[in-house]
């Protein structure tokens, strides 16, 4: 993991609903850090320097530097809030991790290959995801910004679940060992709708375009 991530956060002492508005309309965002020997911190962050960091995915899946009164400690992006209509964030929940901390996240997936799997490339077949990110369980020290997805050998009909993941090393899937019925589905190749019907309804057209057999000759 190449990006540094770091922000700047404030101790905040005042509670409740009305100090977090007075917080928002100052254009600061109200979090809190929470996990490790210390107890919950509640803190306050600058919007635009939140919202900046928030344009780039890696953020999500990365450990963060929270720079607390100056203190800088190490922590994961564990829930953010949104305003449901406004482009505002409401409010920031961190863990802290240091390396020898296991921990569960959520990480994005990249496919790639999917221009030339033989399913779209000779079959016009789309590639329809099934899912976009991904729990895992790792050590804090590798977690993977993301994981990847290769589709380039699927064909139409064709899928992969996520024990056809390549993970990287200490990095788990929780739920796999407990079942088949676990290993959900990621990726799949599949004919669009309007060659489907095509396919289907070939056949009949055949049919009833055909001679009926035993027909007899003009005359006989």
């Amino acid at each position: 993991m190449s990006d540094n991530f770091e922000l700047s956060a404030e101790l905040r002492t005042d509670m409740g609903k009305g100090a977090s508005r007075r917080l928002r309309r100052e254009q600061k965002v109200p979090g809190i850090m929470y996990g490790g020997a210390a107890g919950p911190t509640s803190l306050t962050f600058v919007h635009k320097d939140v919202a900046k960091s928030l344009e780039n995915e890696a953020f999500y899946s990365h450990i963060l530097t929270v720079n607390v009164n100056g203190k800088p400690e190490k922590a994961v992006l564990k829930d953010l809030q949104r305003h449901p209509y406004k482009p505002f964030i409401m409010h920031l929940d961190l863990q802290r991790v240091n390396e020898i901390d296991k921990i569960h996240m959520h990480v994005p997936l990249h496919f790639k290959g999917e221009d030339i799997a033989p399913g779209v490339k000779l079959r016009g077949g789309i590639v329809n995801h099934l899912m976009n990110s991904i729990d895992i369980h790792c050590l804090a020290k590798d977690l993977p910004e993301y994981i990847e997805v290769d589709v380039s050998a699927l064909n139409v009909g064709e899928s992969l679940h996520l024990s056809d993941l390549a993970l990287p090393a200490g990095v788990e899937i929780p739920g796999l060992e407990a079942g088949s019925e676990h290993d959900l589905p990621v990726v799949a190749v599949a004919l669009p709708r309007a060659a489907v019907e095509a396919e289907e309804t070939a056949p009949a057209a055949e049919a009833a375009a055909a001679p009926e057999s035993g027909a007899g000759k003009a005359g006989e």
